[in-house]
């Protein structure tokens, strides 16, 4: 979670390498999915410190609107640093879900709570990969390096990681992890996980 300013630019500089974003202008002005994540950034920079409640509440508003324009429904304070949305589409994030460092989520994709409850949601670790339309929901635990295959429906946990997760509903398909499979822009200071 962002507490200070050099949380927030530890965090977006993670963003930027998990995305492949570069620095010139083109990124920085025409890029819609970076411009949505700076703002999710920002907007928990501004919330988690508790400053500038008008700059606060204009960065909110913006915020709120990229994601109704590029389809995603994401709360502040979910995902760790190195998170990369790398296609416009939907995404609903439940605001009780935590998701660890280097996610790179895709669109169709839905993490929820279970029927009836409001806090019984998914946990799932560092560097791992939400395909294409997956639905993660309940009280669930997703270790470290999973791949969540395209279109999966994940109802029981996968805790021990470094695995490959695919059907409806899930199980392991492999033993292969997300090791080298994409960017991962925020390095662990014990090294990478």
């Amino acid at each position: 979670m962002i507490k200070n300013k050099a949380d927030y630019v530890a965090y977006l500089e993670a963003d930027r390498l998990s995305m492949g974003v570069g620095r010139g202008f083109k990124d920085h002005f025409f890029n819609d999915r970076w411009n949505y994540v700076r703002l999710l950034r920002r907007s928990e920079y501004l919330h988690n410190t508790r400053k500038f409640i008008l700059i606060r509440l204009i960065c909110e508003v913006r915020r709120r609107r990229l994601g109704r324009l590029l389809g995603y429904s994401i709360p502040l304070n979910v995902f760790g640093p190195g998170l990369a949305i790398p296609h416009r589409g939907d995404i609903v994030v439940n605001s009780y879900a935590r998701i660890g460092a280097n996610c790179r989520i895709h669109v169709g994709t839905n993490i929820g709570t279970q029927i009836g409850t409001l806090d019984e949601v998914p946990v799932i670790g560092d560097n791992c990969y939400i395909g294409p339309g997956a639905k993660l929901y309940g009280k669930i635990i997703i270790g470290d390096n999973v791949i969540v295959g395209a279109n999966a429906v994940v109802n029981k946990s996968f805790p021990d990681g470094n695995c490959t997760v695919a059907g409806a509903p899930a199980k392991v398909i492999s033993d292969k992890s997300t090791k080298g499979l994409f960017s991962q822009g925020y390095k662990s200071e014990g090294g990478q996980k």
